[in-house]
């Protein structure tokens, strides 16, 4: 799994660190998405893929192939 982030579509809505705390966190300026693992560990694909259908503006998006 590649995860890919948009941070100018982020709006900063924090869902994404609510579902994926060890994948993603907020940036402390600006309150856009930060990834913190791009390529995360299977055991965390269920919340990741979480997150991503949460996410308000669809910043995160899984690459093709996964």
């Amino acid at each position: 799994m590649e995860l890919r982030v948009d941070r100018e579509r982020c709006i900063g809505a924090g869902m994404c660190v609510l579902t994926a705390p060890g994948v993603f966190d907020q940036d402390t300026e600006d309150g856009r998405v930060v990834p913190l693992d791009p390529t995360p560990a299977p055991e965390q694909e269920p919340a990741v893929r979480e997150a991503v259908q949460v996410c308000p503006s669809g910043a995160i998006t899984i690459l093709a192939g996964d």
